[in-house]
């Protein structure tokens, strides 16, 4: 018999730590299923994990923003500037 699951317990920060992970599939089968077993008695997480799976979802729908050529052409020159002097990596 387990015991009754607490809502906010260290394992629902644990849960909820590793929720992206569960989502890209980057979890181990072990750790996946203990994970869904936590879900299955403990709504909150369960929630919190339909919440971040739609919002993945919503993310995904959204327009690739592009920046102006003269906005990226000034954040080269910056970038540039930060770099330093090219250094010659050819041989002779």
């Amino acid at each position: 018999m387990s015991v009754p699951h607490r809502p906010g317990s260290p394992d629902c920060r644990e849960i909820f730590a590793r929720l992206s992970e569960y989502l890209d599939g980057e979890l181990e089968a072990d750790l996946c299923s203990r994970l869904e077993e936590h879900m299955g008695g403990c709504p909150p997480c369960e929630a919190f994990l339909e919440s971040l799976r739609r919002t993945v979802e919503l993310a995904r729908d959204l327009p690739t923003p592009t920046l102006p050529d003269d906005l990226k052409e000034e954040l080269l020159q910056a970038y540039r500037k930060l770099r330093g002097p090219e250094k010659n990596t050819r041989r002779p």
